[in-house]
């Protein structure tokens, strides 16, 4: 048993785990982004987020720099 741990413990880098945990995470990221892009009423609520932004972006940059 002490042997099985001992090995365990030589070949679980706290690294690697740490690189395998980023990558589901962004597996889950990913699939959630397409199943939001694939929904209709999602994909609407993208779009006009992003739309949103950019007239905010906009209003800031016209106010501030050319007003």
């Amino acid at each position: 048993m002490d042997d099985e741990k001992e090995q365990n413990d030589q070949t679980d880098w706290k690294g690697l785990r740490e690189i395998d945990r980023a990558i589901s995470e962004n597996r889950l990221t990913s699939y959630s982004w397409r199943k939001a892009w694939a929904d209709p009423w999602g994909r609407i609520k993208l779009i006009a987020i992003l739309v949103a932004l950019a007239a905010f972006v906009a209003f800031v940059i016209v106010n501030d720099v050319i007003l």
